[in-house]
């Protein structure tokens, strides 16, 4: 009977995960609130390891609908890098830029984390931080901008990637973050959407990597294997779902409804914290 809640368990978190990934609504916000609430904690550096195998289902997902876009984008860079082909000039600059805006997290992830891990994660926080992503999504709702994939520029991906790197914080939503910088910046929304998941991608890898050989020890373990499984399938499975969803919200403008789950939600924490 132990077994199976232990399974559960892992199950609820990763579609938890897997749901609230894509979505403007912070992913690790919503596992620390797991973790508080209903004692669904992986502890110590098994549960950092956890957070990243999850995390990186979800990458797996962004893979799988942006495939089209990925190989595009590779195949045409390195033949503009090979031969100057100026029909390919906008991918390769898209790439660069991509480059460009995974640096500020890289640099705040290596020199803050630790001090973000002791002081940032307490769930008070966490209902502080998604106010503050409902504002930020309350100010775009409306914003229809023109710059299209080759109208960006450095300063664009630069401010993008702070987006990215201020959402290293519990309860500012990565995807929210990023989008709403986009946008500010004056992106269509199909463009800032689509910078802000492939940015995702070196940023996940990079957790993975650094990652890797924890997780592997823990999914040795014959008491883990199947939890740990479940979990990344269910995150898979359900981040698919939810950003496809999240891309016809987009599509629509319908911000506003996660602004206004960020409303509700953050107050609700504060007030039973």
């Amino acid at each position: 009977m132990e077994q199976w809640w232990e399974i559960l368990k892992f199950l609820v978190l990763g579609l938890i995960q897997g749901v609230t990934e894509p979505i403007p609504v912070s992913s690790s916000g919503h596992l620390l609130l797991a973790y508080h609430y209903f004692g669904l904690g992986v502890d110590g550096q098994k549960g950092l390891g956890f957070a990243v195998l999850v995390n990186f289902a979800s990458l797996l997902s962004v893979l799988v609908i942006y495939r089209k876009d990925l190989v595009r984008l590779v195949l045409n860079t390195l033949s503009y890098v090979k031969d100057r082909d100026p029909d390919n000039k906008t991918d390769f600059r898209f790439v660069c830029y991509l480059i460009l805006g995974t640096i500020p997290a890289g640099v705040l992830g290596v020199l803050c984390n630790d001090a973000i891990e002791e002081n940032l994660t307490s769930v008070k926080v966490i209902g502080i931080t998604l106010l503050v992503t409902g504002i930020a999504l309350y100010i775009i709702r409306n914003l229809r901008g023109r710059k299209k994939d080759g109208d960006l520029s450095v300063k664009d991906a630069l401010l993008i990637g702070l987006g990215q790197a201020v959402a290293l914080i519990p309860g500012i939503s990565r995807s929210g973050a990023t989008i709403v910088a986009g946008m500010l910046l004056g992106m269509r929304q199909e463009t800032a959407l689509r910078f802000s998941f492939l940015l995702y991608i070196p940023v996940s890898l990079g957790g993975m990597i650094l990652e890797g050989e924890g997780i592997l020890q823990v999914m040795s373990s014959p008491d883990l294997f199947l939890p740990y499984l479940v979990a990344f399938l269910s995150a898979f499975v359900s981040s698919y779902f939810a950003l496809k969803w999240f891309m016809n919200v987009m599509r629509h403008g319908n911000l506003i409804i996660f602004a206004v789950y960020c409303f509700i939600v953050g107050p609700l924490i504060l007030i039973f914290s």
